[in-house]
């Protein structure tokens, strides 16, 4: 299939936007709950970003720290925050202070007992969660909703440890939650059908980009963003430089690759000192402290404009852990390498109805990931590739490791001629 045209691309991305706010599943005159107070837990860097988007919009913001040196911390970050946009003239001096006296901070979860919302936001433990939930449960009032912002992990369990299942639901923003427009909603299983509808509206009341989920490893997004990052670490044993990979994906038109997304997060997310993970090469790394930009080194050897260069100490590493010799390989190898198995594994989580449509998985990339706009997302990329390609280097993929075998639907497109962007599963369910 020949590439579509710049107005054609743009046409699709503006009604897939449209669509996404669309649940066909839930009757658009399902009463909302009164959303007039919020909750945040965790003052960190998500905490304090999901705030601002509440302060911002009006709400007054309980948050919740467990010791005040953190709190005060948090509180200072946001105030930054909103200093540095009234000094470039995003809004007048006089706002930030207005904004700063929605927040009350708070030491105890006991403080949230009258909110109307609540979203917890701390790191990415089950068992805190599930302590912090089954505390929630104990002191928040009847018909509070009670958010996650977990980004992958399963939030039936968190809600498992309630006796109001119906009242919980993933919230997941995207860092920095001050700015990122994307806000994947997650319906759990038990999620009642109100909590959905008021969650779609808050989005819009806090000026995001509404995508409603459901549970599994990831969600949308970040599934989708494991299978290309199990996939670029699978090309470095065999000897593709880190770099080679981020170039190929710049060239795609990715502003950053996989190596220098994780750079910039930190290598040491999910990592303590000693620990043995899935990653030896991120755990060599972290050992002599290159946790990435935040150290001056990681993948990269950073300069003091951070700028990136590639690592002769990263490249002996990978050699004396993977046994392999640098390769040379072509862009668009790398590129078909790591593109399709995120394409294929859309297919999967539309076969799983965890998605509402195809155009929903565009919408979370497009905004959420940095997909380039000029190729649409992967399902609109997918219909200028054409099945028959993706299907020949997933069953490649698939030899290699069976984890990424061709989904059923990449094999029936493949034998139809049908088009990615029109499949229909059905819709979301739980």
């Amino acid at each position: 299939m020949t590439a579509p045209d710049v107005q054609a691309t743009a046409d699709y991305i503006a009604e897939a936007g449209k669509m996404a706010w669309q649940v066909p599943a839930i009757d658009a005159a399902t009463p909302r709950r009164a959303v007039k107070t919020v909750g945040i837990i965790g003052a960190g860097t998500m905490g304090g970003g999901i705030s601002m988007n509440f302060a911002t919009a009006g709400f007054p913001v309980t948050i919740v720290e467990t010791k005040q040196e953190a709190l005060d911390r948090g509180l200072g970050v946001v105030r930054q925050n909103y200093q540095n946009s009234a000094d470039k003239g995003r809004f007048p001096q006089d706002e930030v202070e207005a904004r700063m006296g929605r927040y009350s901070p708070a030491l105890e979860i006991a403080a949230l007992a009258d909110c109307d919302l609540v979203i917890e936001a701390v790191f990415e433990d089950m068992g805190l969660k599930k302590k912090i939930f089954a505390e929630l449960d104990r002191v928040m009032k009847p018909g509070a909703i009670l958010a996650t912002n977990t980004s992958a992990l399963d939030i039936d369990e968190i809600a498992s440890v309630t006796k109001r299942p119906q009242d919980v639901i993933g919230l997941h923003f995207f860092s920095p939650a001050n700015v990122m427009k994307l806000l994947e909603i997650v319906r759990a299983r038990e999620t009642a059908e109100d909590v959905v509808a008021t969650a779609m509206d808050l989005a819009r009341q806090i000026n995001k980009i509404a995508v409603l989920v459901g549970v599994c490893p990831g969600f949308v997004g970040n599934r989708i963003l494991f299978a290309r990052q199990r996939q670029a670490n699978k090309l470095v044993y065999k000897g593709v430089m880190p770099w080679d990979v981020d170039a190929a994906l710049n060239t795609f038109g990715f502003k950053m690759g996989p190596f220098q997304m994780s750079d910039l997060a930190g290598l040491d997310i999910g990592w303590s000192k000693g620990a043995k993970t899935e990653n030896p090469i991120r755990d060599a790394l972290c050992e002599i402290d290159r946790r990435g930009q935040k150290t001056k080194a990681g993948y990269y050897d950073y300069d003091e404009a951070r700028r990136p260069i590639p690592s002769d100490v990263t490249a002996k590493i990978i050699r004396d852990i993977t046994g392999a010799e640098p390769v040379t390989m072509e862009p668009d190898e790398i590129i078909e390498i790591c593109i399709y198995p995120m394409i294929n594994e859309a297919l999967k989580i539309l076969e799983e109805n965890k998605a509402q449509r195809p155009s929903d998985v565009d919408v979370v990339w497009l905004n959420g990931y940095g997909w380039p706009a000029d190729k649409g997302g992967p399902m609109w990329y997918a219909d200028t590739v054409g099945a028959p390609a993706i299907l020949a280097r997933m069953e490649a993929l698939g030899r290699e490791d069976p984890a990424f075998a061709p989904a059923k639907l990449l094999k029936e497109l493949a034998a139809s001629g049908g088009k990615f962007t029109e499949i229909d599963t059905g819709g979301l369910k739980v």
